[in-house]
């Protein structure tokens, strides 16, 4: 999926675009790739794409969990989480979810109930 939305965003860009090109964790296994279909309006919008991985900005992770603990703190940022229940025995059926694009959110594995605090 994550394809047909870059392709669609392709569509649209302003002049001098910047696209940053990271993830597509769902294509990785895949044995030919999906490629993109409107990668030429790079070159009309004179459009940049680039990759990057998260161990570019080693530096900068203390700068990263503060803003980001701030944006949950006060509810600009919104996280879903996928939780798939029923144990151990269920983290062969969710680690699929994450190479086909089935899961919304943070892909978890309940393992059990949180135990009760004794306080």
């Amino acid at each position: 999926m994550y394809r047909e939305i870059l392709d669609l965003a392709l569509t649209r860009l302003n002049k001098d675009a910047r696209i940053v090109l990271c993830g597509a964790i769902s294509q990785y296994n895949a044995t030919k790739p999906a490629g993109l279909q409107n990668y030429l309006n790079l070159i009309s919008q004179r459009g940049t794409i680039q990759g990057f991985i998260v161990f570019d900005f080693t530096a900068r992770y203390g700068e990263a969990i503060q803003e980001l603990a701030a944006g949950l703190s006060d509810g600009s940022i919104k996280r879903k989480f996928h939780i798939v229940e029923g144990g151990i025995e269920k983290a062969p059926v969710a680690l699929p979810l994450l190479f086909s694009g089935g899961n919304t959110g943070k892909l978890v594995v309940k393992i059990s109930e949180e135990p009760k605090s004794k306080l």
